[in-house]
């Protein structure tokens, strides 16, 4: 089995920063790409930030967050700044995954459990 565990939210102030890191474990292959999910009230889980062979972030993020890997503690990191209300939400890490299983490999989509990110006005 494999496991994604977030940490690195918490509540900050408008204007400020916060990291978030993600680490995967278990039975792992190889890991084809890492990226950060946001849900708010109300919203549809959208993509923030992506890694994989490219580098990917919304619109609403780019020039403020940055996404980072270490592949060697299979872990990835989004380097929030200049917060706004407007980036309020829980936080899900996402990884694809290959695993190896008796007669080959599979390869699917991994969820942490997310963390919460607030930021007040």
């Amino acid at each position: 089995q494999v496991q994604l565990v977030e940490s690195g939210g918490g509540l900050v102030q408008a204007g400020g920063s916060l990291r978030l890191s993600c680490a995967a474990s278990g039975s792992i292959f190889s890991i084809n790409a890492m990226g950060w999910y946001r849900q708010a009230p109300g919203k549809q889980r959208e993509l923030v930030a992506a890694s994989g062979g490219s580098t990917n972030y919304a619109d609403s993020v780019k020039g403020r967050f940055t996404i980072s890997r270490d592949n060697a503690k299979n872990t990835v990191y989004l380097q929030m700044n200049s917060l706004k209300p407007e980036d309020t939400a829980v936080y899900y890490c996402n990884a694809v995954i290959r695993t190896l299983q008796p007669t080959g490999s599979i390869i699917r989509n991994y969820w942490g459990q997310g963390t919460q990110v607030t930021v007040s006005s």
